[in-house]
């Protein structure tokens, strides 16, 4: 988990979590900090896991640590966050040492799958789907005060706990 360690130190890292906590400090649907980014996580890895999808626990980590880092651009320059995310991710994963760094392939699974965690569509990645399946689950729409009030539509809200 060097790689988890290295990017959540990392000053890029750091200061784009820390807007995005600013922005969100008041937000009363779903927030983007690291109780998500790790939910993600521990759902992929589980699916991973139950469905031999072969990745190492360190891409999935690092992919959903990254899927919405990027949100607070979303808020500010309404870039939307899945691009500016992978920018920052890219960014990122291009200044790791060189002991920490994954092969180009792993690198662009990594980029491919936080471009395209928000948006079901034919013939997605497997690290793809997997992030945009586990982040939707990772949503707890069937528990939350606001959900009445959310303009999400009912096909995307999670509205069950699904075991």
């Amino acid at each position: 988990m060097e790689r988890i360690k290295y990017i959540l130190k990392q000053p890029l890292y750091v200061s784009s979590y820390q807007r995005l906590e600013e922005i969100e400090q008041n937000r009363k649907f779903c927030r983007h900090q690291m109780d998500h980014f790790l939910d993600v996580a521990r759902i992929a890895y589980i699916k991973n896991l139950e469905e031999n999808l072969g990745f190492s626990k360190d891409i999935i980590y690092v992919a959903a640590i990254l899927h919405d880092i990027g949100k607070y651009r979303q808020y500010e320059e309404k870039i939307p966050h899945e691009t500016a995310s992978a920018e920052i991710a890219e960014q990122i994963l291009e200044e790791m040492p060189e002991h920490l760094k994954f092969t180009k392939k792993e690198e662009q699974a990594i980029l491919t799958a936080i471009r395209g965690h928000r948006k079901n569509r034919e013939n997605m990645e497997k690290l793809e789907r997997l992030l945009y399946e586990s982040d939707k689950k990772s949503r707890m729409c069937f528990a939350c005060p606001a959900e009445a009030k959310c303009n999400w539509s009912i096909e995307k809200k999670n509205m069950e706990i699904d075991i």
